[in-house]
């Protein structure tokens, strides 16, 4: 990679049609910065992600964790007996359990995604637009080697096209 081009945006609408020429045209998008989520983005760029399916696995390993741990502490540990209920009585578990589940994925998933996305404590930020937080949409797409100087030219032409506000090379 040599530089990154930016075409910048503010309207919603001009971005996704952009990006659906730019598919099109089978340009390489590496990223679409937006300061709000855009759904269309994600189906676009055909982009997933497996956050649901890993705050499941955390919700069943709540669930696991917590009926373990309570059936040790009344059954096997502190085991009594009172009004002729069982020591392994189900019923008494399932809302502790169904608040750790939640707790364990909510959690678990937030630290998930921050490990994920590589964002911790005194991390810089970096920031390759500055109205990106305002009301900016920019598109990112990563000069190759193998790229002329008439295949930027071209691009640039694209991006300006269809609406962007300015065109930048980084």
């Amino acid at each position: 990679m040599i530089g990154t081009i930016l075409g910048v945006y503010e309207d919603e609408e001009l971005l996704i049609s952009a990006l659906q020429k730019l598919q099109d045209e089978k340009i390489e998008i590496s990223e679409v910065l937006t300061p709000y989520p855009v759904h269309e983005v994600f189906k676009i760029m055909k982009r997933k992600t497996r956050l649901p399916l890993a705050t499941f696995l955390f919700c069943v390993l709540g669930v696991i964790l917590t009926y373990l741990f309570l059936y040790w502490a009344s059954v096997l540990s502190y085991p009594l007996i009172f009004g002729g209920k069982p020591l392994n009585s189900i019923p008494s578990f399932i809302l502790i359990c169904f608040v750790m589940m939640i707790f364990f994925g909510v959690f678990l998933s937030v630290i998930a995604f921050f490990v994920r996305s590589k964002l911790y404590p005194g991390k810089k930020a970096k920031i390759h637009y500055p109205r990106i937080t305002d009301n900016a949409f920019v598109i990112m797409i990563d000069k190759k080697p193998e790229m002329s100087s008439n295949d930027i030219k071209q691009l640039n032409s694209i991006l300006k096209d269809h609406g962007a506000v300015e065109v930048l090379e980084k």
